[in-house]
């Protein structure tokens, strides 16, 4: 897993990308979200390119967001380059990137 973050000039926004390695899904593993406070939780599709997946979010500079994988609506999964984590209060951590 990745966390790619593209600071812009113009703009107090970061495109902050998150990769999913596919070879992460288990063997029957076909979708992957991420759902984070950015999108008030709601799964938001990552694509599969090259075999992997990926999605891009234009995000606020100065905060920090937090955040999760969803495989197949179901298995939860944290990314292991996140700059933190924070207990979730329900099953675990979330994700934390700051920017």
């Amino acid at each position: 897993m990745a966390i790619r973050k593209k600071f812009l000039k113009s703009k107090p926004l970061c495109k902050v990308s998150f990769d999913f390695a596919a070879d992460r899904l288990p063997a029957d593993g076909k979708s992957v979200e991420i759902l984070g406070d950015f999108s008030d939780w709601t799964p938001i599709n990552m694509r599969k390119v090259k075999g992997n997946f990926t999605r891009t979010i234009d995000l606020v500079t100065g905060k920090e967001y937090q955040f999760r994988y969803r495989i197949d609506g179901e298995i939860w999964e944290n990314d292991e380059a996140a700059d933190a984590y924070v207990a979730n209060g329900v099953s675990g951590d979330n994700s934390v990137v700051r920017l």
